[in-house]
């Protein structure tokens, strides 16, 4: 008898955890049929193949255009689609010929992140061309420039980037390009100072509810700088050594974040544009990176997939009907600099097909897909 009860035990065991392994799943199956991933990756891939170059200053691709395209690249990976790939490529190559001047220079956070994209690349082809390109926008985020100022001395003296500001939206332009010239080149020292790096962000600008404040004299919890930080912690989550010290404390940082996101999460599966602000308007851009960084959450085990799944799902739901027919998310907050006035936020204009909005919607119909 005794025998029986064990083995009957030891079964109940399996069964349990049988269905725990399985439920971080189920939140994202049976999807509306508007919502499959899949198609909404698709819409917004294709949309991004002909659309205008995003320019910095005028000059240089955009931040907001290398998420993009990167977000549409590793869709298509994910889903096999060779021809989305040959399109991403095709219009990337141009970088090297009629468009070369296009190519960001090296001195500048939301500069330097256009390295992520060619390593991508360099991911999928292994042609040299696209190492050769992006590592240097790895490689210069930690070397001190000439002329570097005081305290761009001072961070680098600390074993950090020169570029830091303390801006939370940093801890995915640095982090991203870190985490892919580690992949590039399996090289641990990129991927270890991004961590560090990321441990003195989250010391320095969380706030005890989890959340963090536009800057650090600027006490708003605006929702796009939020999500920078919420997608940054899931990106360096993703390829962070288990045996890296500062694993530890991200994955803390990123828990309490999430915690604090299911519980200013409305209704309607959205978050307004103040995230803690209930009178404030649903804003789409913010929103997505918010259900990016939680997908990956779930799906990684880093969350508890009964607390988190529904809300996971409950976001990308919302989300998709913000997309119009011409495949163009609505209701992006336009680029925001930092602004000691409530109202300044509440204000903002809105904008639609803006490369702020594009790319995390994209970041999630990948994220629901991969493994």
């Amino acid at each position: 008898m005794k025998y029986f009860v064990n083995f009957f035990s030891i079964m109940c065991l399996f069964m349990c955890l049988a269905q725990s392994a399985g439920a971080q799943k189920d939140h994202f199956k049976d999807l509306p049929d508007e919502c499959s991933p899949q198609k909404v990756g698709a819409i917004l891939g294709q949309r991004f193949i002909p659309s205008k170059h995003m320019l910095h200053g005028g000059k240089w691709i955009h931040y907001a255009e290398v998420c993009t395209w990167y977000g549409a690249l590793r869709y298509a990976e994910v889903v096999g689609d060779k021809k989305l790939i040959k399109q991403l490529q095709d219009r990337f190559d141009l970088l090297f010929t009629t468009e070369k001047s296009y190519q960001p220079i090296m001195n500048h956070v939301d500069l330097n992140m256009f390295g992520c994209l060619p390593l991508e690349f360099y991911k999928i082809t292994k042609d040299k061309k696209y190492f050769e390109l992006g590592m240097p926008y790895a490689d210069t985020q930690w070397t001190l420039p000439e002329g570097a100022t005081p305290e761009e001395k001072v961070w680098a003296d600390k074993g950090l980037s020169w570029q830091t500001r303390l801006w939370i939206d940093d801890m995915f332009m640095i982090t991203i390009v870190q985490a892919q010239a580690y992949h590039a080149t399996g090289k641990r020292e990129y991927i270890d100072r991004a961590a560090k790096e990321m441990v003195v962000y989250l010391d320095e600008l969380q706030r005890p509810n989890g959340l963090f404040y536009h800057a650090p004299d600027v006490p708003y919890f605006w929702a796009r700088g939020n999500g920078w930080m919420a997608a940054g912690m899931a990106e360096l989550l993703l390829s962070t050594p288990k045996d890296n010290p500062d694993r530890t404390r991200i994955l803390e940082g990123y828990r309490l974040m999430m915690k604090s996101l299911k519980d200013y999460q409305s209704e309607s599966g959205m978050w307004n544009q103040l995230v803690d602000k209930a009178d404030c308007w649903p804003e789409t851009s913010g929103s997505a990176m918010f259900a990016y960084a939680m997908i990956m959450g779930v799906k990684k085990g880093w969350l508890d997939a009964a607390e988190y799944g529904p809300a996971a799902r409950k976001a990308w739901i919302a989300l998709v009907p913000y997309i119009n027919k011409e495949g163009d998310v609505e209701e992006v907050c336009v680029g925001t600099n930092k602004k000691n006035d409530l109202q300044y936020y509440y204000d903002r204009p809105r904008i639609t097909g803006d490369y702020h909005g594009q790319a995390p919607l994209l970041w999630c119909a990948y994220a629901l897909l991969c493994e």
